[in-house]
């Protein structure tokens, strides 16, 4: 086998390893040559002259085997107190889920407010293992064909009450647009003048020179690669054939051809609840809003708490377990550094 060529196609070599003729030559004579070897292995001048003896005698291994088993009288003990735990356990848990199944069904009476308590004083871990039990029963809810009861509980916890705020802003936000100048009074529904776009599937290693998003009639046809026609509802739809799901969707195109447009409707579809609904939230920026915030830091989190602080009050402080959506509109505008190598994560 040729070491120095096997370090280039894999891993690069440490400096404690040593290739070539001439190199062998000075450790053979630097050291004395020992037993042959079992097997193929790599040296470095660190484990050079030393020879550990890893064996264990045969009465070393009862010993240790030997510590690691308690005798018989401290074998009962230990289990007697892993079994008064357990119980301890089952105890607090029996209760706590008394009292969150007590809870939960007041919420799903129908003269009961619209949605559960707010527990802005509980801390973290009490928060964290109320909204666990929540998705637990809802779980249960549904394998028991429960749909409404299911349907009533996901809206009425804090996080299914501030996804209907969070709908309710956009959709007031994005339901309006302005052709020309705006006049006072007078808006235009967006759903009314929305013309269907085509939309062009681009390269996956970078961003293709034609536009991924255009109208028909401007359309070009790449020679050598049929194009895929893809629905603004299925942007984040894996294609035929495709097993990876898509997380990052850029489009490109001429000024004014409608990627803005693209966006809010994209996200008014999903705010008055046509498509996209496995969605949970949609978090829309626009880079002319995140350029006043030059000098500042944020996390991602942190980020959607200043422009949305309802997400912070329905204590949302992580999105692992949510599918969530985020749009940055108009990266053309863009006046902060975008260093993805250099730039600290917080």
């Amino acid at each position: 086998m040729d070491q120095c060529e096997d370090r280039e196609e894999g891993v690069p070599p440490s400096k404690s390893t040593l290739c070539g003729e001439h190199e062998s030559q000075t450790k053979a004579q630097r050291n004395p040559p020992g037993p042959p070897p079992s097997s193929v292995s790599l040296q470095s001048d660190a484990s050079a002259g030393r020879l550990i003896d890893f064996k264990v005698s045969a009465a070393e291994r009862v010993d240790q085997q030997s510590s690691e088993v308690p005798s018989g009288q401290s074998a009962q003990q230990h289990q007697t107190q892993l079994d008064s735990r357990f119980m301890l356990l089952e105890d607090n848990i029996i209760t706590f889920v008394k009292n969150e199944l007590k809870k939960i069904q007041k919420v799903l009476s129908p003269d009961y407010p619209e949605c559960l308590e707010s527990h802005r004083e509980e801390d973290e871990q009490r928060s964290s293992s109320r909204e666990a039990f929540v998705k637990i029963t809802l779980n249960f809810l549904r394998r028991m064909k429960q749909e409404e009861l299911a349907d009533r509980l996901q809206s009425r916890s804090p996080i299914g009450v501030f996804q209907q705020h969070l709908k309710s802003v956009l959709k007031k936000k994005f339901q309006c647009v302005f052709e020309g100048i705006a006049k006072a009074g007078n808006p235009t529904l967006l759903n009314q003048i929305y013309t269907e776009l085509y939309i062009t599937e681009g390269g996956t290693a970078e961003v293709n020179d034609e536009h991924e998003v255009r109208q028909i009639e401007t359309a070009s046809r790449k020679p050598h690669r049929p194009e895929t026609t893809i629905r603004q509802e299925d942007i984040f739809k894996a294609s035929p054939g495709r097993n990876k799901p898509i997380r990052t969707v850029l489009t490109k195109g001429v000024a004014g051809i409608g990627k803005t447009v693209l966006t809010q409707k994209y996200t008014l579809d999903w705010a008055e609840d046509k498509a996209n609904q496995d969605i949970q939230f949609i978090f829309p920026f626009t880079f002319r809003e995140l350029n006043v915030l030059k000098e500042e830091k944020f996390s991602l989190v942190e980020l959607v708490h200043h422009f949305f602080t309802e997400t912070k009050e329905a204590g949302i402080c992580s999105f692992e377990d949510f599918q969530v959506v985020f749009i940055f509109d108009g990266l053309d505008e863009c006046r902060l550094p975008l260093d993805f190598h250099k730039t600290t994560i917080l």
